[in-house]
């Protein structure tokens, strides 16, 4: 464990300091709350003892705000959102990197750089990589009808709009619970979510790039300002690049290296990130930056300076992401599974001693689970795991053959007194998946994830046990984060709009019925024919010359309305107009809500 005397990030985190903000909120349009800095002074104090002292050391580092200088023209605004946003001065105004999640953030965070560096107008975007927190508040940055490049790494709108839109309903719901941003905050509540304090719940926006970063090594300058990047695919997110200023001596590093255990697999939900390949992203940032860098920056937390101190954080990152890969592929080989190598994994005790190894937001005992099943999927082989019966009647049966509710809450209690908290988990979950009514139950597991959440270093874990102990006790919220918001709804390419059209088919429902539509775009000049047979909704852009049941003839934009309110206003519909009418109330309906902790 490393030293709480070590006052080096603290230092770092407060280096460069010019003022925050003088408001007690960031709100949106209709005046609702979309951030609150007041929220976390309580972590002004000394650590609890409902919270791990390390991830209450991290959520005090986080939980900064205001304007910092980086390096010569180089700023950031740190504790606005989940993400920083850093400002590049060039010759004629601002570069922006990053907006956070947020118009309403992102406009703040502008406004205090402005306060302090004075009037500048912004002269180019950069998208770091596809996730929300770093794209999503860009309308509070660049006026409408605004043209300036928007730089962002090859792959970026596909990869961007696709995680929003085809799992974001689940996703969304799922974040709920890993950055807990309706639990209360407060010692006992939340603190944070280790990458940040939590995700911010104003507007999402979306402006398409127009300067696409397609090789490593491509140099731009822009706005006088040199910039070399370095494409990093299938890393922190499957479109990502890091890039330098030369001329400052400064280096972005994305998300690709934090002051964190990053997510080889993020417990909302993603594809599983590739950590062979991160590794070696970051030996090739060592060799291509690191000598020509005085300070390293990132899209999440604070600098790194002094170019051997870099080197060092970068190789300590790096090697972090080949251990646990190299020794979970190790074990795996050896027989081992998911869960046994998460369990007997012991990392270096070189970089347990560094902070920023720590699991605050991936930890290793879910990465190694990730890259067990990156390699060998959900199956470990063994074949009573093979067709286990479904939760909800698999509880049924533990808690019959266990001699009934009655039975297993005594045993449960026994196992709370021993302090045995992840048996007391199994036992008392078997009882709520039996019995969801059961009030002694729920509240009984409730107390349990208090108490695993209150002893967690790693932020989300700490979220999931509060958030679920919370919907367990009846206090479920309204999801209040949608990431696809309508820029993104209208990045979607028509495949994608088609895909995700073809998710939504209840293929049940619609085994037995078969018809064709062709889609004509007079805007994109494009013709697309859906066919829909056996429950699958199958798009192709020829056909065999044979007659469509409908062809529509419209633009994207109406496109969008259609599949928004089923309104056919100004589309021509040639054919049987059923055809559509059938298409569409095959659709089902998405649940935002769903449960998690109760079947």
């Amino acid at each position: 464990m490393p030293s709480f005397e070590d006052r080096t990030d603290f230092e770092n985190a407060d280096k460069g300091y010019l003022g925050t903000t003088s408001q007690s909120t960031i709100t949106d349009a209709s005046g609702r709350t979309v951030w609150n800095f007041d929220a976390y002074t309580f972590l002004d104090g000394a650590c609890p003892d409902t919270a791990n002292p390390s991830l209450w050391r991290q959520s005090q580092l986080t939980a900064k705000h205001g304007l910092y200088q980086v390096a010569a023209g180089v700023y950031q605004v740190r504790g606005f959102d989940l993400s920083n946003i850093s400002f590049i001065e060039g010759d004629t105004g601002v570069i922006v990197v990053d907006p956070l999640l947020s118009g309403e953030c992102a406009e703040a965070a502008l406004a205090l750089y402005r306060e302090h560096r004075g009037d500048r107008a912004v002269t180019a975007v950069i998208y770091s990589h596809s996730h929300a927190d770093h794209f999503g508040g860009v309308r509070g940055v660049v006026p409408d009808g605004a043209v300036i490049p928007i730089i962002a790494p090859a792959g970026f709108l596909e990869n961007a709009v696709a995680e929003n839109v085809y799992a974001g309903a689940a996703m969304n719901r799922r974040a709920v619970f890993m950055y807990g941003a309706e639990l209360p905050k407060g010692p006992d509540g939340h603190i944070g979510a280790g990458l940040g304090q939590t995700t911010s719940t104003g507007t999402i926006s979306l402006i398409e790039p127009n300067l696409p970063i397609t090789e490593t090594g491509q140099e731009e300058v822009v706005d006088g300002v040199r910039i070399v990047f370095q494409l990093t695919p299938g890393t922190e997110a499957p479109s990502e690049m890091n890039f330098a200023f030369p001329d400052r001596r400064a280096l972005c590093m994305a998300e690709n290296a934090t002051h964190n255990l990053h997510n080889v697999l993020t417990l909302r939900g993603a594809l599983v990130r590739d950590p062979h390949l991160w590794a070696r992203y970051l030996t090739e940032a060592i060799e291509l930056f690191a000598a020509g860098a005085d300070v390293l920056f990132a899209s999440h937390h604070w600098p790194t300076w002094g170019t051997a101190e870099l080197t060092g954080f970068l190789s300590e990152q790096r090697d972090l992401y080949a251990y646990l890969h190299d020794q979970t592929l190790r074990m795996l080989n050896q027989g081992y599974t998911g869960v046994e190598i998460a369990e007997m994994i012991q990392m270096p005790p070189a970089l347990e001693r560094a902070w920023h190894t720590h699991g605050y937001y991936g930890s290793v005992s879910h990465n190694v689970k990730a890259i067990y099943q990156r390699y060998m999927g959900w199956f470990d082989g063994n074949p009573a795991h093979l067709w286990e019966l479904p939760p909800a009647e698999s509880a049924a049966r533990h808690v019959e053959i266990m001699g009934g509710a009655d039975a297993i809450l005594p045993k449960a209690r026994a196992a709370v007194d021993a302090g045995e908290m992840r048996w007391a988990t199994q036992l008392l979950n078997y009882v709520v998946f039996a019995d969801p009514g059961s009030t002694e139950a729920r509240e009984m597991l409730a107390g349990v994830y208090d108490k695993l959440g209150h002893g967690s270093e790693n932020g989300t874990w700490r979220n999931f046990y509060l958030q679920g102990a919370a919907e367990l006790r009846g206090n479920k919220p309204s999801i209040s984060l949608d990431s696809a918001s309508p820029d993104v709804v209208r990045a979607l390419g028509i495949d994608q709009v088609f895909d995700s059209i073809a998710i939504r088919i209840d293929a049940p429902r619609a085994w037995d019925t078969r018809l064709t539509i062709d889609w004509n775009f007079t805007d994109l000049k494009e013709e697309v024919r859906l066919s829909l047979a056996n429950g699958v909704l199958t798009q192709t852009r020829s056909h065999d010359g044979t007659s469509a049941d409908l062809v529509l003839t419209l633009t994207k934009p109406q496109l969008l309305g259609l599949v928004a309110t089923g309104d056919l206003g100004g589309i021509r519909s040639d054919g049987d107009s059923g055809a559509l009418t059938t298409l569409m109330g095959l659709l089902d309906d998405v649940d935002h809500n769903f449960d998690i902790v109760t079947p």
